[in-house]
């Protein structure tokens, strides 16, 4: 059976425009007609009329969605991305320089997972940690009986598969940005290792969204080349450093991706 879909735009006048009482509009996606949804509980979004077909990998937007979306151009929202072989979803958000940032609210199984990252050639997941209470208190044990790794801020925490989110999330080849709510921090899950275990670093939340808004700007490129060297990596040996010496000045986040494969943004482990 379909689901219904209520998301931010629809296309009304052939201008994408958000839901306003007793406007109706066409889904960017499958072309079906939407209506506006503007009560005084949830967010004000567009709905299906009726259930219909449209894209089953679409979620339902909560404010923690909006929040994060706002922090894009609204030409970004929504797009619908289209393969080679005329199969189309709509993204959450893709950025002029092609990366398609995709919130998730609510579990994922596996399989949709995996095809989501194969679909996207350029994929950031952005995960909500707080939907379920239990997993901040166990990503803060499991990151206490972690190993911090080399002078940086990286830990490698052994037994992720005791923490269900670092445990649901811990095969994506892109890039896993893990938002706890509160604070300037998000913590990013790196490439796991063939004992099970999960690498995992702070980075800042500001940090993240402006390399995604200004994807032409070099550290925007560095970001870039260095997911796609952890990519290359993951089933094999771990990255190694490049041979540039650093110097004991040069500590922002974009110098550390040369000497490291991580990009920390403190050597705290606070959580």
């Amino acid at each position: 059976m379909s689901e219904v879909v209520a998301v931010k735009f629809s296309i009304v006048n052939a201008v994408r425009q958000e839901a306003r009482p007793g406007v109706a509009g066409r889904c960017p996606a499958c072309n079906q007609e939407t209506i506006a949804k503007c009560g005084e509980v949830k967010i004000w979004h567009w709905a299906h009329k009726g259930r219909r077909e449209c894209d089953p990998w679409w979620e339902s937007e909560t404010e923690w969605h909006r929040a994060w979306k706002g922090q894009f151009p609204e030409t970004w929202q929504e797009v619908v991305h289209h393969a080679g072989n005329g199969e189309k979803h709509i993204a959450d958000v893709k950025t002029d320089g092609g990366w398609v940032v995709e919130f998730q609210h609510s579990y994922l199984n596996p399989e949709e997972r995996r095809s989501r990252d194969a679909f996207y050639p350029k994929l950031v997941w952005v995960v909500n940690g707080v939907r379920r209470k239990r997993d901040a208190a166990q990503f803060r044990n499991a990151l206490n009986r972690g190993t911090p790794i080399g002078v940086n801020a990286r830990i490698r925490i052994p037994f992720a598969e005791e923490c269900a989110i670092l445990r649901e999330w811990s095969g994506s080849r892109a890039p896993v940005f893990i938002d706890f709510g509160a604070g300037p921090t998000l913590w990013w899950m790196l490439a796991g290792t063939t004992t099970g275990a999960v690498d995992v670093a702070p980075f800042a939340r500001s940090e993240l969204i402006a390399i995604l808004r200004e994807g032409t700007t070099q550290k925007a490129r560095e970001f870039e080349e260095f997911v796609f060297s952890l990519r290359g990596t993951k089933s094999g040996p771990e990255p190694q450093p490049p041979a540039r010496p650093r110097s004991p000045t040069d500590s922002s986040p974009v110098s550390v991706v040369r000497q490291h494969p991580m990009y920390p943004i403190r050597r705290s482990r606070r959580f």
